[in-house]
């Protein structure tokens, strides 16, 4: 029988009064019974602490707003926990996600750190917030025993390990500390692994324009980290292979259609549809999950929107992340 270690489980909160007690109330109602919970409110201007101060965990307020790194490492430098489960406080956690956990570090030894991901299916059931579940969940499980990095809405790690690596950067981007945290493990020669079945719920609450700027926002930091670390076309989650040649597919049949519409040539259509075909085939996988998730006319919308609208918003993140990384190497501080 495999013995229960004790699971402090961190989450980081600003301003989200309304998916905390969500996210609360799943931690709690876990079968697994040696944990803890441990919420770093990173000085919210929402009502959040007083929904916190209801469930019995360990509370700790920032005096001041100082981002989601600082939040997480003051929560770790407080769990007394064998391994922290870091998740957010927009995550609900499965009945069985710490048992798992639990089960998992049995087999792996503590020395490996452990991803986990979304489920497929949202919390909230729209069709931009199943489509990013689904494109999460993909992208984070497709290279399972070697992932690039492993993201803080699903993390496990030996809590020595993370005090002795000094945690997350804090003066760092808004976003993507996990990313950074998990190059600078691996290089320390760490082992990274997946564990798909380790799932929390996500409440993403998208809209067409909440996708869009998430889209935006995502592909402008990880574009503005990844020229830093010399990495910009490595398969790297989220930032996968399949959508990196979805981009430049896209922005082909542009050009192509711009030059058929001026040239009036009709031959520039077989190009086209080639491309087309040419991503098709490199995006089944992920087509295959968008179908096996909500079924054949949920799969061609969600094919749709990622080969035809979804690329627009990255192309724009692209270059402002170009232009924030020149702009920033130009002026150093």
């Amino acid at each position: 029988m495999i013995s229960e270690r004790h699971i402090s489980i961190v989450i980081s909160n600003y301003n989200k009064a309304a998916t905390i007690w969500k996210c609360l109330e799943a931690a709690f109602s876990s079968r697994y019974k040696n944990f803890e919970v441990i919420v770093v409110d990173d000085h919210s201007e929402d009502n959040s602490v007083e929904v916190i101060k209801k469930f019995p965990c360990k509370l700790i307020c920032l005096e001041k707003h100082a981002g989601a790194s600082k939040a997480r490492n003051v929560g770790a430098q407080s769990s007394k926990g064998d391994i922290i489960f870091f998740t957010d406080s927009d995550c609900l956690i499965k009945e069985d996600t710490l048992s798992i956990i639990n089960r998992t570090i049995s087999h792996t030894g503590p020395e490996v750190i452990i991803g986990g991901t979304y489920t497929r299916m949202p919390y909230d059931k729209g069709f931009f917030n199943t489509f990013q579940s689904v494109f999460i969940h993909y992208s984070e499980t497709k290279n399972a025993e070697n992932p690039d990095y492993i993201a803080t809405h699903a993390m496990v790690i030996n809590t020595r390990i993370f005090k002795e690596n000094n945690g997350f950067p804090e003066n760092f981007l808004p976003i993507l500390e996990d990313v950074e945290f998990s190059h600078r493990l691996r290089k320390t020669g760490y082992r990274l692994v997946i564990n798909p079945e380790i799932q929390v719920q996500h409440i993403f609450n998208f809209s067409l324009l909440r996708s869009i700027r998430n889209a935006i926002k995502k592909s402008r930091y990880w574009t503005m980290y990844s020229i830093k670390n010399r990495d910009l076309l490595a398969d790297s989650g989220s930032s996968s292979t399949e959508l990196k040649i979805n981009v430049v597919s896209w922005f082909l049949t542009i050009l192509l259609v711009i030059l058929w519409t001026v040239l009036q040539k009709p031959s520039l259509v077989f190009p086209i549809f080639l491309i087309f075909l040419f991503n098709s085939f490199q995006s089944r996988r992920l087509l295959k999950a968008f179908y096996e998730t909500k079924g054949i006319f949920f799969a061609g919308l969600a094919f749709i929107y990622y080969t035809m609208f979804y690329p627009l918003p990255v192309v724009t993140g692209v270059i402002m992340g170009i232009v924030n990384f020149l702009l920033k190497t130009g002026n150093p501080e």
